[in-house]
Formats: structure tokens, sequence, C-alpha cells
């Protein structure tokens, strides 16, 4: 149980300067991408994030040892990126790619130049309006795609669990992941959409490269015969003067061993929620249900031991825009039996955010949020976790 919780915590921060990003890239990129070329048919294009944080953390976790406030000056929950976009029409059939590499700020403490570069993105499409599109190469996917995007705090800051490492680590904060929904990993896949359904019905489906899920043991080595499957489905309508927008999605893998003494691991998700928009009053909720998945990542990240895990979670969330001033509210909560940290645990963040419209390209940020672990005493997981942030976002 032990080593799990310390397999886990000491991976986290390493993997925390690539993790968190996600498709406010592509609704940005529609809004606001620079045109650097428009000619015969062809297109080449560029966009961008940039952000920055001063954040204020007062931590309270099991043993006093860590208990102190911390300032710090990171980025929030999406790092910084540079995107590039290319597209040509031929004849019926419509060629696009994107690549998109996203950096951090902070170097550590014993490396002066130790930012990390990492590609989130890098595919190639090929669509028709009659068909629809299939994606090549890596992008985020489709389980929990979703309840990522349109969470309200996505250009904020979030939650920042000290257990987890995220106080003094070098990457971004954690935003709702692992307190309402796993992160959706990038990953290589060949994924096909329709949007051409029905009007507002919109189908993904797509096979991802599978992790590993299932343990080498000293006589065996682990396989995957199939790959891991995922789909989403949305659908997007008018009622009463409100836009409703809902969707479906899930992923499927097994995780076999040459060694039949050793169990297969069968890895399935479940997400889905609603999101209602009257004027400029904003309400989401979604959730998740997930077996031999990680809590945090859909990629499973951690030891062996840790993937045979039972979690589900929620996020209920509500905005209100006025002019240029937005106010967004949000509780979100993920349940795991035990096997996520080694110990059966709660984890718990409330937060408030004041987002402020200079103009199309720069935007501020206030946000206060509280982060909560509850579990078993003497587990040594429990804590509390206060942070303050303002900061700026740039985006082009």
């Amino acid at each position: 149980m032990h080593n799990n919780k310390i397999a886990i915590t000491r991976f986290l921060p390493l993997t925390l300067t690539l993790a968190t990003a996600v498709a406010l890239a592509t609704a940005q990129q529609a809004a606001a991408e620079i045109v650097l070329y428009d000619k015969d048919d062809t297109t080449f294009s560029t966009d961008g994030y940039i952000n920055a944080f001063y954040v204020n953390s007062d931590v309270d976790r099991d043993g006093e040892q860590f208990d102190r406030r911390q300032s710090r000056v990171k980025m929030g929950f999406l790092p910084n990126w540079i995107g590039f976009n290319f597209g040509k029409q031929i004849d019926d059939l419509k060629l696009s790619g994107r690549s998109s590499f996203w950096v951090t700020i902070n170097d550590s403490e014993t490396n002066g130049t130790d930012t990390a570069i990492d590609v989130r993105q890098f595919y190639g499409t090929v669509s028709s309006p009659e068909w629809g599109e299939v994606l090549v190469g890596k992008d985020f996917g489709l389980f929990s795609r979703s309840n990522i995007f349109l969470d309200e705090l996505l250009a904020g800051y979030g939650n920042v669990s000290d257990t987890l490492g995220l106080v003094d680590g070098n990457g971004v904060s954690f935003g709702n992941i692992g307190t309402g929904y796993p992160y959706p990993f990038p990953t290589s896949q060949i994924t096909y959409r329709n949007n051409n359904l029905a009007e507002g019905l919109r189908l993904a489906v797509g096979i991802m490269d599978p992790v590993d899920t299932n343990d080498d043991s000293a006589t065996g080595k682990a396989y995957q015969e199939n790959p891991r499957f995922e789909s989403e489905v949305s659908y997007q309508f008018d009622l009463g003067g409100s836009t409703i927008y809902t969707w479906v999605n899930g992923a499927y893998q097994t995780s076999e061993n040459t060694d039949d003494t050793v169990d297969t691991v069968t890895s399935k998700g479940l997400g889905y929620g609603v999101q209602a928009k009257f004027g400029g009053l904003s309400l989401t909720g979604s959730g998740f249900q997930a077996k031999g998945i990680n809590p945090f990542f859909t990629n499973n990240l951690g030891e062996p031991t840790l993937r045979d895990i039972d979690s589900d979670g929620y996020l209920l969330q509500g905005s209100y825009t006025w002019g240029k001033n937005r106010v967004a509210l949000s509780y979100g909560k993920t349940e795991d039996d035990g096997n996520g940290l080694g110990v059966a645990a709660d984890y718990e963040t409330r937060g408030i955010a004041y987002f402020r419209t200079i103009n199309d390209n720069l935007k501020l940020v206030a946000e206060y949020n509280q982060y909560q672990i509850d579990a078993a005493a003497g587990s040594g997981l429990n804590e509390d976790t206060d942070t303050f942030a303002v900061g700026a976002v740039l985006s082009w």
C-alpha cells in the first residue's frame, strides 16, 4: 500500500509538465488563429496560448512537517502552447493537419534549463461533407473528452494537491482532474467523426494505442490482443430559449498475459454530462464511472498494482457572464476504492473564479480553490489545501 502511494507520488510531478492540456486549443484556434498563408485552396495558420499566475497555497496535510504556506509563479490548468495548422482542398476532399507544442515556464531547482517541451497534438485529417472525417496521429482521447473540454475553470487554476506533488511541482495545476473526471491523455489513434447524422448529433469512434494494464510476471509478458476502443456521442439542441448540449463517451480495453496464471485486466469507462445555457447563465453537470482505469489519467499512470481500480466521480458547475465579466462556481468529487494511491479515499475540489476579458487576446483571472483528500486516519493521505491564484491569459 505504502509503495503504491510512493510510486504514483514520485511519478506525478514528472508527468505534470506534460499532462494537462485540452481542446481549448481547438476552440480558440478557430476563433483567434493568425492566417499566415491563404492561396490556391491552401491555408497555413498559427495559434498560441500563454498564461502565468501568482499562486499562494495554504497546505494542511497528515504530518506536521508538511504544513506551510507556499508562494509560486506558475502556469494555470492549461500549459503554454504554440500550434500550427495546415489545410488544403483537393476536389471533394479537405486535407488538414495540426501540430501543437506545449511548454512549461518553470525550471527545476537543480537544472536552470529544465523547461519541458511536449507534443500533445500531431495529426492529420481527411474530411468530406458527405461522409465525415478521419483523423490519424496523436490527439486527446475520446473518453472523458467533453467532461474536461467544457470545464468552466479550464482557463483558470484549479486544485493543487501537495500529496500529489503539485504545490512544489514545475508543471501545471490539476484543474478538476481527479476530482470529477480523469484526464483524456493524448495518444496515437485512428478516429472517425461524423457530424451529419442529424442536426446537432455528432459521433466519434476510434481505435487507440492500448496501454499496458497487465503486469509482466516472472514467467510471462503482458500483451493486448486488440486495440483500445473509445467513442463519444453528443447532441445539441435548443429548448425554450436555451441551448442544451449533452454527451456520452466511453473506453474499453483488455490486457492479457502469456502466463495463464495472471488474470486478464479489463479496463472500461463511461463518461456523461449535460450543459444548459440561458442567456448569460451556464449550468453544467458531468460524471464518470471507470474500472481498471486510473482515476487521474486514462493512460493508467502508475505501477501495474495501481491499475485494477474502481472509481467514479462528478462535477457540478455554474457560471454567469455579463459584459466582459464572468463568475464561475465549481464543485467536483472523485471516489476511489483504494487502488489509486493504495488507500480508499475521496478527492474533492471547490472553486470560485472571476474572469475579466480585456480584449479578444487578453483575459485576467482571479480564483480561490479548496482541495481535500478524505481517507482513513493514519493513511498519510488526508489533506486540506486552500489556494488563491491571480493571473493573466494571452491567446491568439
